[in-house]
């Protein structure tokens, strides 16, 4: 196991061991213990009492945090000439059809969120190979393959994140950046933690919230109680 460096073991020193934390304490101290340059993410991560590989427990949706994700996000609209100019009134960055398709035929992603419309699923089918591993196939179940093409680049620019449980029941989402307010982390964490205990499938039995851990891109992990939340 690599050593810890003086800054990390400052960073540990600073949690409680088995202490379970409020969401109020756990937001304020991820920011006391990230030490990095940049303005690293904070992101939560939620472990459910649910079997992912059985289709009535899968859990998956989207949220639109309070404040926002802190990051810039790059939004491509796969559209038809007569939706240009609502992408572009929204705030997409990338607009148009088959020039883009080609270039991610060609291998280019640079994007965080592809928004389409349903007559134009039919050409992304055969790109699933290139867009699927990186998150990037649209989907109407999180609202990016739709008409209302301003509505879904506004709530994506303004901070919706889509999230889905993965194959060991933990859901991971960036909620926010180190620079926000303890108060403005809490409030993300929540939002989606609310949005997540509406979505209970009625199959999962027992404890449904298991653990919720919140951290920095490269700080320790602090333990939430899930009660408090």
């Amino acid at each position: 196991m690599a050593k810890l460096t003086k800054k990390q073991k400052e960073a540990h020193s600073k949690i409680e061991k088995d202490k379970l934390y409020s969401l109020e304490e756990a937001s304020a101290l991820v920011k006391e213990i990230t030490s990095t340059k940049f303005d690293a993410s904070v992101d939560i991560a939620v472990r459910l009492g649910v079997d992912p590989r059985k289709a009535n427990q899968m859990v998956r949706g989207v949220v639109t945090l309070p404040h926002g994700t802190g990051k810039d996000v790059k939004v491509l609209a796969l559209v038809t000439p007569d939706k240009e100019a609502e992408a572009k009134e929204a705030g997409a960055d990338y607009i148009g059809l088959d020039e883009y398709l080609d270039k991610i035929k060609n291998g280019w992603t640079d994007v965080d969120v592809i928004i389409t419309m349903p007559s134009v699923m039919g050409k992304l089918g055969p790109l699933g190979r290139v867009l699927g591993p990186r998150g990037l196939m649209p989907n109407p179940k999180t609202g990016t393959v739709t008409m209302d093409i301003e509505k879904a680049v506004s709530e994506v620019k303004a901070g919706k994140i889509d999230f889905k449980v993965d194959k060991t029941g933990i859901v991971h989402a960036a909620i926010g950046k180190v620079s926000f307010s303890p108060d403005k982390i809490a409030g993300n964490a929540k939002e989606l933690l609310e949005t997540l205990n509406k979505m209970k499938p009625t199959a999962a039995k027992g404890v449904y919230m298991k653990s919720i851990f919140l951290s920095s891109t490269m700080s320790p992990s602090v333990q939430l109680d899930p009660k408090s939340v």
